[in-house]
């Protein structure tokens, strides 16, 4: 019984100690943590997880090896909320993403697309950073240009 129940201690001691201290995390009215501070300690995370911070009931639309993708209905707008199960995903998939532009909030293994007006809400529930994607693309070099600069002309 006691060895079940120092297992128990020491399994919960890594998320006493990432909960507590610090002193920096902001708190609501009532004492309680920001849903800013809690997205920093959950992140990163499931989608679902990511959803209730936001106050949606998500809808799974993708559930890969590479990624998880939820949908979210609000009166404000849609989004979509990815998770990814390593770093690498993510950067493949914003990517290919600045093929299309836009802004994304994003954090460490997801991303949430919405439209730009809500992004800044959200990142105040679960914190991460707004990337303007459509800026990452147009510092990308063409197809037809190299480090020797653009390809010669057939002409």
């Amino acid at each position: 019984m006691r060895r079940a129940a120092l297992i128990g201690s020491l399994a919960l001691l890594p998320l006493a100690t990432a909960c507590s201290g610090g002193g920096d995390d902001k708190a609501d009215g009532d004492g309680k943590p920001s849903t800013a501070a809690m997205a920093a300690v959950v992140a990163p995370a499931k989608v679902e997880v990511i959803a209730n911070l936001t106050g949606c009931k998500v809808k799974i639309r993708t559930d890969a090896d590479e990624l998880r993708e939820g949908v979210c209905h609000t009166p404000e707008g849609d989004y979509l909320i990815t998770t990814f199960p390593e770093e690498k995903y993510k950067l493949t998939w914003l990517d290919s993403a600045a093929i299309y532009g836009g802004k994304y909030l994003v954090g460490p293994r997801w991303a949430i697309s919405a439209k730009p007006k809500m992004l800044g809400p959200l990142r105040k529930k679960v914190g991460g950073t707004i990337q303007d994607l459509e800026a990452m693309h147009a510092t990308q070099p063409s197809p037809s240009s190299s480090k020797y600069g653009p390809a010669p002309s057939s002409s």
